[in-house]
């Protein structure tokens, strides 16, 4: 592109990213005094959630932002125990580039224990709350923690941490029965003024799932710039003040980037402890919210409720149910719509890449197994196993470009990077609609009898079916075709189908070397906090 065109374009991007930001009420609605004040934030701070809560408190003091158990708490309120809390972790001598560990489930120490150390500088570790005790010691020790901030249901798993690493108590079952310091006695007991801007930004480190292996901590700095919310806003309909049902769990980088997007356009986030379908459902017309963050699973257990649990639900308002986290169910999206309404919009992207595109509930409605399209700011190619871009429709690995992705991670090591584009781990398709379809993980594709099968088209299909709640397929050893499939099914009703009626629907449906020797009823599938199904445990 020449320049003349390259300035021209620049210039079109800037606007069309203020555009997009002012009528997500991100921007605007400053008054005098409070224009300098996020001016300043914005220059001094980046792009961080400390620049977001240091904007929304001058904007949006007195409306509540946090909703939990514990009650309420104003956009100001929450900007100045964060800052209290900023001030406590630096008298443990947590700075720059120190390590904080965040082992705690939705609640107001969660997003108050993260403000607090961006505002420091810190790298903030969020920890799985289904990790075990030994796994817990290794990420703390491999991360470099200089403190931990902990659920007090969390104490006894943290045993093994060394006794040099600091522990603080986020949330306790009664107060002052921990027998910990508090978040909230670290509130009270320090000045809630503000900080000095660090001397360098601090980061998260987010885990990744652990679905295949050990998980790896994924070191992710704040953005450059604004494209990544720009391109989510774009597609979501955000907007100021609106009301989130934080179901997804906020130590998973969906429920994490949800937190920050809502804190941006000044939104009320109602927090739920620990999943329940019923509860999730009965917060949403409570607070007759407008937006509803989830992974897949749990739209799937609210849709498993019977009649009688189910039937006062309402979601009048609920015009926003955004998913990530794992690939949609077969049916999943038409049953959820066809009930409340065309209100999904599913996000498909991993830890390490980030954001790879966005399916709007247009896009599903014309099929529920596509992901969207790339969003603003993001960019995707399909290679082959030379790096050569694959001709469209035809299936490739799936590489990612935008300003979030990852910096590789902690302990060394980085996804393939081709340009500037890193791997995502899966292959896929584009149609001549330019809608991206995951036909599966690279690492996944099972050769049966010389012949290719991507694991995820079957389950989809098998997950379609009328008998079957959900499946899993993996790939085993076979003597003559060198490998097999094995499908692992749950049934909405026990004995409702059997093995060669599994295996007739996939020949019915799919080429017949993509049956499954092996047909295997559960009664549910193994899955981690954010609803991955754990295939090596199947294994």
């Amino acid at each position: 592109m020449n320049p003349v065109k390259s300035a021209a374009q620049a210039v079109a991007n800037k606007a069309f990213e203020i555009r997009t930001l002012h009528k997500a009420g991100v921007v605007g609605g400053l008054g005098p005094a409070a224009l300098p004040v996020a001016a300043s934030a914005l220059i001094r701070g980046g792009t961080t959630p400390a620049t977001a809560i240091r904007v929304a408190a001058v904007k949006n003091g007195d409306r509540v932002y946090l909703e939990d158990e514990r009650g309420s708490l104003t956009f100001a309120e929450v900007h100045r125990r964060s800052n209290a809390l900023a001030h406590a972790f630096a008298g443990l001598g947590i700075g720059p580039g120190d390590g904080l560990a965040v082992m705690c489930r939705n609640h107001r120490g969660f997003v108050e224990t993260n403000l607090a150390g961006w505002k420091l500088g810190a790298n903030v570790i969020l920890l799985n709350t289904m990790f075990s005790g030994p796994q817990l010691s290794d990420v703390i020790e491999r991360e470099g923690a200089k403190a931990v901030v902990l659920d007090q249901e969390f104490e006894e798993l943290l045993s093994g941490v060394p006794g040099g690493i600091g522990r603080v108590c986020g949330f306790e079952d009664e107060p002052g029965t921990s027998g910990l310091p508090s978040l909230e006695d670290l509130i009270a007991g320090n000045d809630d003024g503000e900080l000095p801007w660090p001397s360098e930004k601090g980061r998260n480190v987010i885990l990744t799932s652990g679905t295949t292996g050990t998980p790896k901590g994924a070191q992710r700095p704040a953005p450059s710039g604004l494209s990544v919310m720009v391109g989510m806003l774009d597609r979501i309909p955000h907007f100021s003040g609106e009301t989130i049902v934080m179901a997804a769990p906020l130590f998973h980088s969906w429920g994490y980037l949800n937190s920050i997007i809502g804190t941006s356009v000044g939104a009320r986030l109602v927090l739920q402890r620990r999943f329940n379908p019923a509860r999730t459902m009965e917060l949403v017309d409570e607070y007759d919210a407008d937006a509803l963050v989830a992974v897949p699973v749990m739209l799937q257990r609210i849709l498993e409720l019977d009649a009688e649990t189910s039937k006062h639900f309402k979601a009048s308002k609920l015009g926003i149910v955004t998913l990530s986290g794992s690939a949609l169910p077969g049916g999943l999206a038409t049953a959820w719509m066809d009930r409340y309404g065309d209100n999904i919009y599913n996000f498909y992207g991993s830890t390490e890449v980030a954001m790879g595109s966005i399916a709007t509930p247009e896009d599903l409605r014309h099929d529920p197994a596509t992901a969207g399209r790339p969003p603003y700011g993001t960019s995707v190619r399909l290679v082959d196993e030379f790096g050569d871009e694959v001709p469209h429709g035809e299936t490739g690995r799936i590489f990612i470009r935008n300003e979030m992705t990852f910096d590789g991670y902690t302990g060394g090591g980085n996804k393939e990077n081709l340009d500037g584009y890193l791997s995502s781990g899966d292959v896929g398709h584009f149609d001549e609609d330019g809608r991206l379809y995951i036909d599966g993980r690279d690492d996944e594709m099972i050769i049966s009898g010389g012949e290719n099968v991507y694991p995820a088209e079957v389950e989809d299909l098998i997950s379609g079916h009328d008998q079957v709640v959900e499946s899993a397929v993996i790939g085993v050893d076979d003597e003559k075709f060198g490998q097999a499939l094995r499908a692992y099914v749950v049934l909405k009703t026990p004995d409702s189908l059997d093995e060669d009626g599994v295996r007739k629907y996939v020949k019915a449906n799919l080429a017949s070397y993509k049956a499954p020797r092996d047909v295997i009823f559960l009664p549910e599938l193994p899955r981690n906090a954010t609803g991955k199904i754990l295939k090596k445990d199947l294994a």
